[in-house]
């Protein structure tokens, strides 16, 4: 699949769905409580697309590592739940560790994004694995800058994620977006700086850092698509779509 670098007049039309986006995880965030099911979470969003007249990426999802179609409009994974959480009859508990992955289409554009956060009563362990992820984004979008390479990417997020004690895997990571949810660049979460493609002004990308406590390690629930540690550990996710310009990173999600 060719790599498309879009132009200044592209990015300004896709800065709609971004803002759809960043305010759909900003009401998840306002909504998701003790006891409030994710069924629940995902007939919000469910009315909120409807609302904007949009479109969701997940419903009919089926790439080839899900068993797909999706069927839902968010990913809720919980606890020991990273990615692609499927939405089920559960209601949260004091304590939960929440992450929230959204990608929608507005007007043609897409835009993806995540956050994790913890429901009720906090473990610093939760907040700190929350506050690597977070950093590591940071780190990530710093240095999304012409000149340098998705390498670079990779390298900022392992980098942030091995000086907070934790290990990375590399089995999924972000991706290039625009008329689809999904496209090349692949970006890892871990990489060697100095490395791949160059990065130049009008690449849009999805950067997701996603850690575990205590692995690197993944396992698939049988519903074919919520991802788990291996060990039973929490998981966190962050993600943000950014454009690559002549001068600082856009930040098309920015909340």
């Amino acid at each position: 699949m060719p790599i498309e670098l879009r132009t200044p007049k592209q990015i300004d039309e896709m800065r709609p769905a971004g803002q759809f986006v960043a305010s759909v995880l900003t009401a998840l965030t306002e909504a998701a409580d003790v006891g409030v099911n994710l069924l629940d979470l995902d007939a919000m969003v469910h009315a909120m697309i409807k609302e904007r007249g949009a479109e969701s990426c997940y419903i009919d999802y089926a790439p080839s590592f899900g068993n797909g179609p999706f069927g839902k409009v968010l990913c809720t994974s919980v606890n020991d739940a990273v990615l692609h959480g499927l939405p089920f009859d559960y209601a949260l508990k004091d304590g939960d560790l929440l992450s929230v992955d959204f990608a929608a289409s507005v007007d043609g554009w897409v835009s993806d994004s995540a956050l994790s956060l913890v429901v009720g009563t906090p473990r610093d362990e939760d907040l700190q694995l929350i506050a690597a992820t977070e950093r590591a984004l940071a780190a990530a979008i710093e240095v999304a800058r012409p000149g340098k390479r998705i390498g670079d990417i990779s390298a900022a997020i392992g980098a942030v994620a091995r000086e907070a004690g934790y290990s990375v895997n590399t089995q999924f990571g972000g991706h290039g977006v625009g008329r689809t949810m999904h496209g090349d660049p692949h970006v890892p979460n871990d990489g060697r700086a100095g490395r791949g493609l160059p990065l130049r002004p009008g690449l849009v990308i999805a950067i997701e850092p996603w850690l575990l406590e205590t692995t690197d390690e993944i396992r698939m629930d049988p519903d074919g698509w919520t991802i788990r540690s291996a060990d039973g550990s929490r998981g966190a996710h962050s993600e943000h779509t950014i454009a690559v310009t002549m001068d600082e990173p856009i930040v098309l999600t920015a909340r």
